[in-house]
Parts: structure tokens; sequence; C-alpha cells
């Protein structure tokens, strides 16, 4: 049984005693248990592993309790799904090494 439906009955259009709050996963980053993870595993790693996605978006509800939280993972992940490959270079960020350009590339993304 959910114990804190705010969110929910917000999102219904009920009346509300108060606003809920919830949490983005960027809030997150400066947390000393969010940086051991960052350390251990690379992005896409935390991105793709259930445990350690839900881990990530659990960690900063059990310090401010807010009323509902935004799964961890990255837009990113929907071009990989797609076939295209995205790779995070060291001070550059997302990187698609072979971008779509053709009619052929376009004809071999998978919808």
């Amino acid at each position: 049984m959910i114990k804190n439906d705010l969110f929910l009955r917000a999102l219904k259009g009920e009346t509300v005693q108060r606003p809920p709050v919830w949490m983005m996963r960027q809030a997150g980053r400066y947390l000393p248990e969010f940086i051991a993870l960052r350390d251990k595993y690379d992005f896409f790693t935390r991105c793709r592993t259930p445990e350690i996605a839900a881990e990530i978006t659990v960690q900063p509800i059990r310090r401010i309790a807010p009323d509902a939280a935004i799964l961890f993972s990255d837009i990113l992940v929907v071009p990989q799904a797609m076939g295209l490959e995205v790779v995070m270079k060291e001070n550059f960020g997302p990187f698609v090494p072979n971008p779509i350009r053709t009619i052929q590339d376009v004809e071999r993304v998978i919808v």
C-alpha cells in the first residue's frame, strides 16, 4: 500500500492539502552515496542496470522525503535502443560517432 499518494492524487486533479514536492534525479548528484556509485559504474551502466538506477532514485528520498521522484535514466538510452552508438567522452559529454546523415542511415534505425 502506498503511504504517500499526495502526488498521485494531485495528478488525478483531486484537491490536496498542499502541492506535492518531487525530486529530479539531478538533485542527488552531490550526495556521497551517489558519488560512490558514479565512481564505481560508468554512466550507461548506471542507466541500464535496474538495481543501480533504483538506488540512485531513492538516495535523495531517504534524505529529504519528497512526495515523489523521477526515475534515474537518461534520454540517451533511447537512441541506443534504436541501434545508434552513443558514448560518453571524457571532458566532452555525449558523442554519436556515426550520426544519421543519409536515408540509408535512417533505414538502419530500429523503430
